[in-house]
């Protein structure tokens, strides 16, 4: 992990030279903007584990790649990284370190692409506290050498944690997708997400609604194994769309694992189509979010 020290009892540095905007990080610690660049940041995120969040963060971001976009994707569960892996990106391969502190992003599957599953190795348990998990994060963050990138997906942990507080407090956010399944349980655990990101001012971009079937492998059959209607009705709640509705298929779990995901192994399936439809949703609200003029607060330091 590339290591910085944060300078303790800072409560304002001038902001850098050439008219750099500077972003709070942390409570102590000030670094010039790397993100002004991207055009669009998206928080990927669920109210609990095992909904499939990653394997969607993954497959959009893949969609709207082939649809002309430049896009980034950021593993932001520091505890249990996977995309490494979902991605196909060989053990060991690690990012590449610019003046001591600074890395740039592991290319795979045409995205730019940083994770802590880069940085440590597969089997390391991180048994860290909170505060040291954000640090983590916001060094992936802010000290990618991310490009000039239209669309930069976070995938985030899940739950509603340090991590999702600490990047509405820190980071211009232009939205957030919430991925859920139909049973109530997942129900349940995705209200409390959009109730996160409605407190802290962030956009609620849709809901995607995931394994909403179950494709038989055999005959075809589909089947609401999960229940119906679920996800629908938690967009209906909250004023908002379903923008993603993805089938639970053998074949998504298979490319997954053998690290390459289902749009680039299947390119012209019905599940690959279904991506695609989400990522062109997805690309509607944000323009009609900002034909609206809305997005999430910024938090800066200036020297007006």
């Amino acid at each position: 992990m590339v290591q910085h020290r944060a300078e303790q009892g800072v409560t304002r540095r001038p902001a850098q030279r050439h008219g750099k905007r500077c972003t709070i990080i942390s409570r102590s610690l000030y670094q010039v903007d790397n993100l002004s660049r991207i055009k669009h940041i998206i928080c990927i995120a669920s109210g609990k584990g095992g909904v499939g969040k990653s394997t969607t963060a993954i497959n959009l971001a893949v969609a709207l790649q082939q649809q002309g976009y430049k896009v980034g994707l950021l593993d932001a569960d520091i505890y249990g990284p996977s995309q490494p892996t979902m991605l196909g990106v060989r053990s060991g391969t690690r990012p590449e370190i610019v003046d001591k502190k600074y890395m740039r992003p592991i290319l795979a599957c045409g995205l730019e692409t940083n994770s802590m599953g880069y940085l440590v190795e597969g089997s390391t348990a991180m048994v860290w506290r909170a505060p040291m998990i954000v640090g983590a994060f916001n060094q992936m963050l802010q000290f990618t050498l991310w490009s000039a990138l239209d669309y930069l997906l976070i995938d985030m942990p899940p739950g509603t944690g340090d991590i999702q507080l600490s990047l509405s407090q820190s980071v211009r956010l232009t939205g957030a997708v919430i991925v859920t399944t139909p049973q109530d349980v997942a129900l349940l655990d995705a209200r409390k997400g959009i109730e996160m990101f409605r407190k802290v001012n962030v956009p609620l971009l849709g809901v995607v609604e995931n394994m909403g079937v179950h494709i038989c492998s055999s005959c075809g059959h589909a089947e609401a194994i999960f229940g119906e209607g679920g996800g629908e009705q938690l967009a209906n709640d909250y004023g908002v769309q379903v923008i993603g509705s993805l089938p639970l298929d053998l074949s998504i779990r298979e490319h997954t694992d053998a690290g390459r995901p289902i749009l680039l192994a299947q390119p012209d399936g019905a599940v690959a189509s279904a991506y695609h439809v989400l990522a062109r949703r997805l690309v509607a609200q944000v323009a009609e979010l900002e034909a609206a003029g809305e997005s999430a607060p910024s938090i800066s330091i200036t020297d007006d």
